[in-house]
């Protein structure tokens, strides 16, 4: 016996499971991911269906729910119950897709609103083809005593799936099962799949077994007895319906239904074999949470695993791509081709590079002679540079989104991520307009540099003497004036770009600040760039977001099945 103290205790830790629950919706489609959506399912169902309106309502009438394989004869039973046609009845299959509550007419309060079976719609009065299988048809009857409710649900192996699904469902609701089988049915594998789950919940079992050959209940009925022994049932007790003709009415003889009437009847009159019954049931019901709750936080444990794998396969590329253009801007990448071209036209003739390895004296009055004179424009060479920063950026930005997008289709989940998020397979589109920008931008700060380091005013006039531009875009060339990627001739000529580049700033701000100004130019680039590629990262850090794993969602399920394991 369950006391309302104990109920309600009960209560509160099974409403705390129920709410985690709910959260663990498992959205990616990873491995095994179906076996942890249907527990969630059954376990939801059973929670909202009976385990919380019962603990709510422990002195509720018992609801005895009427189920079993095609043409069994539930409906015909039902019907012979109540001695009225209550639950529709045919050769046609299936014949009940509407389940059929029939209740006392004092019981009506207990049924009429959403606290047992909240997810189907109350109808009543005649039955009509547009019910449908999500509405419940409630049938009030003065043949059935109060404190006692028949649910005739669809067949458990109907052809229809959805009727499956909510003949199941209603027997996880019921606190009493009224199984119906017949005699050429009852050892077949669908029912006992049934009876064994009703065993291993603990819920309270009556067997109908219906239209037996006279000659034959005996033997029949002690094999079937065996069965029920072998399965952890053997207080279920049976009871044998005769194979006979059908009243006019289409009802069984009453001498056949008078034994079975009689127990429920007895059952429905006496509140503490009601409170027996329901205790065990609920007993068991709660006792069944504890493994259906472990399916479901490793389920979501797996969840979580392949959100983390996710995403570090997201933020790795981007790490690597980051990586890359810092490596690009240093092994003398930018200065091949164009940057190279340009930069002789903006010094003069090729044959400047041939004196580079002059001693410094030459190089020096080299420089002091350019600085004497007018210096050749820098816009050309600066839009080289602009262009070879811009692709490398770019380059490794789309790089890095279709490594992401290779490794997910790797991963559990990332294939159906992809396929809801198809966008993700490629960089944004606004990825190359934001390169130009963060390009200017930081050839801006460049400047901006120039003129910090050019406060005195003989600075300034070197400065002005060849041009701020022309400084800034040295100084670029500087930030990238390294060799280790370069072979052959372009090593010489590149690093003969280093020498005169350098040599040129130096004169005007000094070695050391030459130094400075080169290291935060490029720290300031591959700053915008982190900022770059961490909003590209954050396209799939969103779509991670948008399936619901939320952090510690599994450990919270776990508290809550312990808690209410606790206080059982």
């Amino acid at each position: 016996m369950i006391s309302r103290d104990d109920a309600m205790l009960m209560l509160g830790a099974v409403t705390t499971l129920r709410e985690r629950v709910e959260e663990a919706d498992l959205p990616l489609d990873i491995p095994d991911v179906v076996t942890g959506r249907a527990t969630r399912d059954a376990l939801l169902k059973q929670l909202d269906d009976y385990v919380i309106p019962r603990l709510r309502s422990l002195d509720a009438p018992l609801l005895a729910v009427v189920g079993g394989s095609t043409g069994a004869g539930k409906s015909t039973l039902v019907n012979s119950i109540v001695d009225a046609e209550v639950s529709r009845s045919g050769v046609l299959r299936p014949t009940t897709t509407t389940p059929v509550l029939v209740h006392h007419p004092q019981d009506e309060r207990w049924f009429s609103d959403d606290r047992v079976l909240p997810g189907l719609s109350r109808v009543t009065g005649a039955p009509s083809k547009d019910d449908g299988g999500n509405a419940l048809r409630m049938v009030a009857s003065t043949s059935l005593p109060p404190g006692m409710a028949l649910l005739d649900a669809p067949d458990i192996d109907s052809v229809v799936s959805a009727n499956r699904a909510l003949a199941t469902q209603l027997l996880a609701a019921a606190d009493l099962w009224l199984f119906v089988t017949t005699a050429a049915r009852y050892a077949d594998a669908v029912p006992w799949d049934l009876l064994r789950q009703a065993s291993e919940r603990g819920t309270a079992v009556a067997i109908v077994l219906d239209r037996v050959p006279p000659e034959a209940m005996a033997d029949i009925r002690s094999h079937l007895a065996s069965m029920l022994r072998e399965q952890g049932l053997s207080t279920a007790p049976i009871f044998g319906i005769p194979e006979a003709g059908l009243t006019a009415e289409g009802r069984l003889p009453e001498q056949d239904v008078a034994r079975l009437r009689s127990w429920l009847t007895a059952l429905a009159s006496d509140a503490r074999a009601r409170s027996v019954v329901v205790t065990q049931t609920l007993d068991g019901a709660l006792g069944s949470l504890d493994a259906r709750a472990d399916v479901l936080v490793d389920a979501t444990h797996r969840q979580a695993h392949a959100v983390a794998a996710l995403n570090k396969a997201s933020h790795v590329a981007y790490l690597d791509a980051l990586s890359n253009v810092e490596h690009g801007m240093t092994d003398g990448t930018l200065l091949r081709g164009e940057v190279l071209a340009r930069w002789q036209e903006y010094v003069g003739t090729g044959e400047f590079f041939k004196q580079v390895e002059s001693t410094i004296s030459k190089v020096r009055d080299r420089i002091t002679a350019a600085l004497k004179g007018q210096a050749p424009p820098a816009g050309d060479l600066g839009e080289a540079l602009q262009t070879g920063v811009a692709a490398l950026i770019n380059a490794q930005g789309q790089g890095a989104a279709a490594t992401v997008a290779r490794q997910w289709r790797q991963l559990p989940g990332g294939d159906w991520l992809l396929d809801q998020t198809p966008e993700l397979a490629k960089a944004s589109p606004d990825l190359s307009p934001a390169i130009e920008r963060l390009v200017r931008d930081w050839q801006g700060e460049v400047l901006e540099l120039v003129r910090g380091e050019g406060k005195d005013r003989r600075t300034t006039a070197r400065i002005a003497a060849y041009g701020l531009n022309g400084i800034g875009v040295i100084l670029m060339l500087v930030a990238f004036a390294h060799t280790g990627g370069l072979v052959g001739a372009e090593v010489g000529i590149a690093g003969g770009t280093a020498v005169l580049a350098q040599k040129v700033l130096e004169a005007i701000f000094g070695d050391q600040a030459v130094r400075d100004m080169a290291t935060k130019a490029r720290k300031r680039l591959l700053e915008h760039v982190q900022e770059l590629y961490a909003a590209e990262r954050l396209r799939y850090a969103a779509a991670l977001d948008g399936v619901g794993t939320r952090e510690r969602q599994a450990e919270r399920l776990a508290d809550a099945a312990a808690a209410v394991k606790a206080v059982r």
